[in-house]
């Protein structure tokens, strides 16, 4: 049997095997895509193969740069190509996607263990060298405001509206009800009729 017809075969293994699985895609004839871990976990990452012409006879091609895995350290990355492709030797001139993708699964504590840490290192170092950088661009961007000029007067009434510790005194606010109803009047007045028209 020949390259050609083994590969036509294990397609449609793989097709039956992962049939409904959603971590399973084939975005083309000769790649295949497993997504491992939890959705949005640190330690989650995508492992795709991709199957040359002379495949199974030669090992696969080993793709862990795709933008799923953007959040994977990059020695997280390597050790996962090391891995399986060191694990893909043993099964040449026989098919070997659903072994290396069941392989990766078994190993995956171990293979992302120190994946977490790493990536907080590492995104705590660009944001710390985005925020320096950002600080210097703003620094020299920087204009000092203009303070609002007041002559004393304008300076000494300020400091009479409010006490010693900058607060306004209590009931600044307030309103007069005694000098608020003899500027008004009261309702009684205007609605009571006068003596003289009875």
């Amino acid at each position: 049997m020949g390259d050609i017809e083994l590969q036509e075969e294990e397609r449609e293994v793989l097709l039956s095997i992962y049939d409904g699985d959603p971590a399973f895609k084939q975005p083309s004839q000769t790649s295949f895509q497993y997504k491992f871990g939890e959705d949005d976990s640190p330690k989650s990452f995508l492992l795709e193969l991709s199957w040359g012409p002379t495949y199974p006879t030669d090992k696969p091609a080993i793709n862990m740069d795709t933008f799923y895995n953007k959040h994977v350290a990059q020695h997280v990355k390597d050790r996962v190509l090391a891995v399986v492709s060191e694990e893909a030797e043993q099964y040449l001139g026989s098919a070997m996607t659903y072994t290396l993708f069941e392989f990766v699964k078994e190993k995956l504590d171990e293979i992302v263990a120190d994946q977490l840490e790493s990536s907080t290192t590492e995104v705590t170092e660009t944001i710390s060298k985005v925020v320096i950088s950002d600080a210097q661009d703003f620094e020299s961007s920087k204009k000092a405001p203009k303070k609002e000029q007041l002559s004393k007067s304008q300076k000494r009434k300020q400091w009479d509206r409010v006490d010693a510790k900058g607060d306004r005194p209590r009931g600044f606010d307030w309103v007069d009800v005694v000098k608020h109803l003899s500027q008004t009047g009261s309702k009684q007045e205007t609605e009571l009729p006068s003596p003289s028209a009875s």
